[in-house]
């Protein structure tokens, strides 16, 4: 590929249609349609362009099983230029995520697991002494790089008889580092009621869209009072989707109540990439235009507000000057079949693909 190149005719979620031109991995032009000058022109009329996708959830430690996944796998081969691993990797193997990030195309950061185990198994809470504060706060710090905020999985299977002990030690650890909280809500003990008052602004409750019934819904659909309290002072709302944690229903009593994500993402693993019902971030996301959002209100989903979060505005951007993160895809009228974490199966007449990724000025189609 030319050091300087055009990405000719690609449309924004708003329809209008541009040039783009890069030159040495960044953007150089933001030009009209047809009036981009580079050595290449690559045409994709009747694709759209967004920044590159965020995904704030997924599993990237592929030694892990079942929760773990190649990172380009589930990063730049699905359209998505930067992913966030969710508590893969405690202080034990978080030196080994990190050198993983060397080796890949995909923007990769994480969750630091508050266990030093991590998901080396699956109820990585249900030991005290398996959370060591000082090996996670010197963790944090060696790999400020790569890790972002701190994970809890307060679910039964993974606390056991912990009850909500490991929460409040993920909380004094997250004082002690002034990393948020990422908190995985499922299956009581412990109820939500008592975990969600313990969130701040700037947490972040992963799968909030659950079916189980400890969920943050009523009966009839509205919302508890915990809920809407984090959300009024300033608690990030991911949706996680996961094999078992988004449903159909309680995303449309979201949506009828008034309570928005502010992130869409998979919690994608190998098992629910190729068995489903994740498949891909694509997927995940033709699921909200089913829901009835809007195309730019679900693209900002993984660009904007995911970069906002994460604190590096230049990941949600198309601006000149910034190194190139882009995201090639279009809306095909295609009958898809969309399963939830529930076995609800719905029908939608269209389907978001991924057309591929331009990472530090490279093409990677998908």
């Amino acid at each position: 590929m030319k050091d300087r190149f055009v990405v000719r005719n690609v449309k924004r979620t708003d329809e209008t249609i541009i040039d783009i031109v890069v030159e040495k991995g960044r953007i150089i032009d933001i030009a009209k349609a047809g009036y981009g000058q580079g050595e290449n022109v690559y045409d994709y009329s009747g694709y759209y362009i967004s920044s590159g996708w965020i995904d704030l959830h997924v599993h990237a430690f592929p030694e892990f099983d079942p929760y773990g996944d190649e990172v380009d796998q589930i990063g730049v081969k699905q359209g998505v230029t930067t992913i966030v691993d969710a508590g893969s990797c405690g202080a034990d193997r978080i030196a080994d995520l990190a050198a993983s990030k060397r080796q890949a195309k995909t923007n990769l950061f994480a969750f630091l697991n508050v266990s030093r185990i991590g998901l080396a198994r699956v109820d990585e809470l249900s030991n005290l002494n398996w959370i060591d504060q000082a090996k996670a706060i010197h963790a944090a710090q060696t790999h400020h790089d790569i890790v972002i905020g701190l994970k809890a999985r307060m679910s039964k299977s993974v606390v056991g008889e912990s009850g909500m002990k490991p929460l409040k030690i993920a909380r004094e650890l997250s004082n002690k580092t002034a990393l948020p909280l990422m908190v995985h809500i499922g299956s009581a003990p412990p109820k939500v009621e008592d975990i969600i008052p313990c969130l701040k602004a700037g947490d972040v409750i992963t799968h909030f869209l659950n079916g189980k019934s400890n969920n943050l819904f009523q009966a009839n659909g509205e919302p508890l009072k915990v809920l809407t309290d984090a959300v009024n002072r300033g608690v990030h709302l991911d949706v996680g989707h996961g094999t078992s944690s988004f449903s159909f229903k309680y995303a449309e009593a979201a949506k009828q109540h008034g309570i928005k994500f502010n992130t869409i993402s998979t919690d994608i693993y190998r098992g629910n990439r190729v068995n489903g019902p994740v498949y891909s971030m694509a997927h995940v996301l033709t699921k909200f235009l089913y829901l009835g959002y809007s195309l730019e209100d679900v693209i900002d989903a993984v660009t904007i507000h995911a970069a906002n979060w994460l604190d590096k505005p230049e990941l949600g951007r198309i601006k000149v000057g910034d190194r190139t993160n882009l995201t090639l895809f279009t809306i095909k009228d295609k009958q898809t079949a969309l399963t939830d974490s529930e076995g609800e199966q719905r029908s939608y007449s269209k389907q978001i693909q991924p057309k591929g990724v331009i990472i530090n000025g490279e093409i990677i189609e998908c």
